[in-house]
């Protein structure tokens, strides 16, 4: 899977055009997701020239070093002219309807381990009837 991230206001708390305090869990987070090797991170943010190269040099120096920045790959040539829509298939911004939720919350979305539901809340998957889940268990 590939997931945008946003800087500002998600891995960083809102101190634009500074670099603000890191947001809690956000670099564990996205550092443990990185070495898992299932999914490509791609930082995606409004800051541009100068002050990305801040916010990528501050994620590198922290440990997370994404895939692509501000690109869907790392070889695609920026085009000003050109749309900026990304081909993630999530965005972790808390720009979100509904704001950014705990980071914990977001890799337990990532994991399958919970799903989000429209009222704000979230849902735990319903486990297997415990005969399946033993000869599930007996297979292994």
């Amino acid at each position: 899977m590939i997931i945008a991230v946003d800087f500002d206001g998600t891995i960083v708390e809102h101190a634009y055009p500074n670099i603000g305090v890191p947001i809690p869990f956000a670099l564990e987070t996205l550092i443990q997701i990185q070495k898992e090797g299932e999914h490509q991170l791609v930082l995606w943010t409004v800051r541009e020239g100068e002050l990305l190269q801040e916010a990528v040099d501050y994620c590198k120096e922290n440990g997370v070093d994404f895939y692509a920045v501000n690109k869907d790959y790392p070889e695609e040539v920026y085009d000003s002219h050109a749309n900026r829509k990304l081909k993630a298939d999530l965005f972790i911004d808390d720009r979100n309807v509904g704001g950014i939720p705990d980071w914990g919350v977001i890799y337990a979305m990532i994991k399958g381990k919970i799903k989000p539901r429209y009222d704000g809340g979230y849902e735990m998957p319903k486990q297997k009837n415990m005969l399946i889940r033993i000869g599930e268990w007996l297979q292994r």
